[in-house]
């Protein structure tokens, strides 16, 4: 027999079907938004809108933009378009529907705090671009850097340190304590992302980013969230009188047991291979002696570190509010050079954070001036009266559910906006005292911070180094969750008592 002719192996080719060409289509490679994550988003409002009864106590105005706020918060955790694209997206649908007229969606972006937030990322580039931030913390590893558990005390201690004058624990991690971590993981034969993370890098990573809650948490310009937790305490009628001095007199001794057992636990729980490390010192003075002596600009960077957090300690005496402060200490940068205005254009997370902040402070402040958020308060408070329990009790549920709600959300900043406020009015209807009850969930923020790999900027920023496997970070984001929640809560709650909080 002979062979088929070409002309039939031809033709099966050419008979080969095509539906296979279709099922390759994928919706992730079209340009814009993600289809799926924005159908997932706008879904949320529709369904509010639309399919659930509107409550008698709301207006339709009030619960229509409810709607439209809920779709913002489900794309913060979707992600069908960046965060300060979708925040604006947003705004924009409150306004072409008439929910809140143009002068009350933009009334936000004159928002004292959104504008002292973007001042603190320039002031943190300038701590990073002068070389202050890289110097101390050598510096400190010099000191106490010939352990391993020292390198990790000498690291957590100068972040405590340098937290009040740079207000950004994202802009601290990726700029001065990630790129040194790295240096001395590697000075120690300790790579990401094979065998050899465990021996030094993972260790470091983890026990940073988990003491970076404590320093975020023990001063009020140490995080941008801490301001912002003020200023929505403060639309609720929640007046603390001295901000920077009451919070760090609340925070001071449980987060400073907290910054001090941290390094430690993280060495029990999750050991390093290298125990020692005797060289580490010796590369840090290498690298000082390759800086050469203090240089024009780290002495300025000094200068109006050490003015800034003197005015944010004793501005309100002197009639200087903490914004103003931070546009001094900037001004004096670009005045003297140590910044540029380019360098202000160029940081991005700066413009973003204005755009995305300012939309959700706007429309978590008309939910309140509207009714929506003491009428929530109002369920709670009523339900929690229905389980006959006292304030302390009632305390403790509603910041349990404000942690571990947590891990719905990506940022702290984001939680924040959405709920500080909301969470805030059922504690005062639970009649949990007012001081407290902002305080106690402004820190609260803070140790939320470290639960997961995307549960802040910082948490982004140290997850990406590739030291850790992803259920070591979970493991351990809840294991030292509840570490931290025990020591503020036994150390704490007698503490603020001293201190006449309640």
């Amino acid at each position: 027999m002979s062979n088929p002719p070409p002309e039939a192996n031809n033709a099966a080719v050419i008979n080969i079907p095509t539906h296979t060409r279709r099922r390759s289509f994928r919706f992730q490679n079209l340009p814009g938004a993600k289809p799926i994550p924005l159908a997932l988003s706008i879904s949320v409002g529709l369904i509010v809108c639309f399919a659930i009864p509107k409550p008698s106590q709301v207006t339709t105005q009030a619960w229509r933009l409810f709607a439209i706020f809920l779709t913002t918060i489900a794309g913060l955790i979707l992600g069908p378009l960046p965060v300060g694209a979708w925040a604006f997206v947003c705004l924009t649908i409150s306004v072409v529907t008439k929910t809140l007229p143009f002068k009350s969606a933009f009334a936000a972006f004159t928002n004292e705090v959104i504008w002292l937030i973007v001042a603190s990322f320039f002031f943190s580039r300038g701590f990073v671009k002068s070389g202050l931030g890289d110097r101390m913390a050598m510096y400190f590893v010099r000191w106490l850097g010939k352990s391993t558990l020292g390198l990790a005390y000498g690291l957590a201690i100068c972040e405590a340190i340098i937290s009040p004058a740079m207000p950004s624990t994202t802009a601290r991690a990726g700029g001065i304590f990630l790129p040194i971590i790295n240096s001395l993981a590697i000075a120690g034969e300790s790579r990401p992302k094979d065998g050899s993370a465990r021996r030094l890098g993972a260790f470091l990573v983890q026990s940073q980013f988990q003491s970076s809650s404590s320093s975020s948490a023990l001063f009020l310009t140490a995080a941008a969230q801490n301001m912002l937790c003020i200023k929505l305490a403060d639309s609720l009628g929640v007046k603390i009188k001295d901000p920077w001095i009451t919070w760090f007199k609340g925070s001071c001794l449980p987060a400073s047991v907290s910054l001090m057992l941290t390094p430690l636990i993280i060495y029990k729980i999750f050991p390093p291979e290298t125990k020692h490390t005797p060289d580490a010192p010796i590369l840090a003075q290498t690298k000082l002696d390759q800086m050469g002596p203090v240089k024009r600009d780290e002495w300025i960077m000094l200068g109006t570190m050490l003015v800034t957090v003197a005015l944010w300690i004793s501005g309100e005496n002197l009639g200087i509010s903490s914004v103003v402060a931070a546009m001094l200490g900037l001004s004096i940068l670009l005045i003297l050079g140590v910044l540029t205005w380019d360098d202000c254009l160029s940081e991005k997370s700066a413009w973003d954070t204005l755009a995305w902040f300012g939309v959700l402070i706007g429309m978590a402040t008309q939910l309140t001036d509207l009714g929506v958020v003491p009428w929530m308060s109002t369920c709670v408070a009523n339900f929690l009266k229905s389980l006959s329990v006292g304030w302390h009790l009632a305390l403790l549920l509603l910041q349990a559910v404000y942690f571990f709600i947590h891990y719905l959300f990506a940022g702290q900043t984001a939680h924040v906006g959405a709920l500080y406020s909301a969470f805030l009015s059922m504690h005062l209807t639970a009649k949990v005292p007012r001081t407290l009850s902002a305080l106690t969930l402004a820190y609260n923020t803070n140790l939320f911070g470290a639960l997961t790999h995307y549960s802040s900027g910082q948490a982004a920023v140290y997850y990406g180094a590739g030291y850790v496997r992803l259920p070591d970070v979970f493991k351990l984001g809840i294991i030292m969750a509840m570490i931290n929640i025990m020591i503020w809560g036994l150390i704490g709650t007698p503490w603020w008592k001293i201190l006449g909080l309640y």
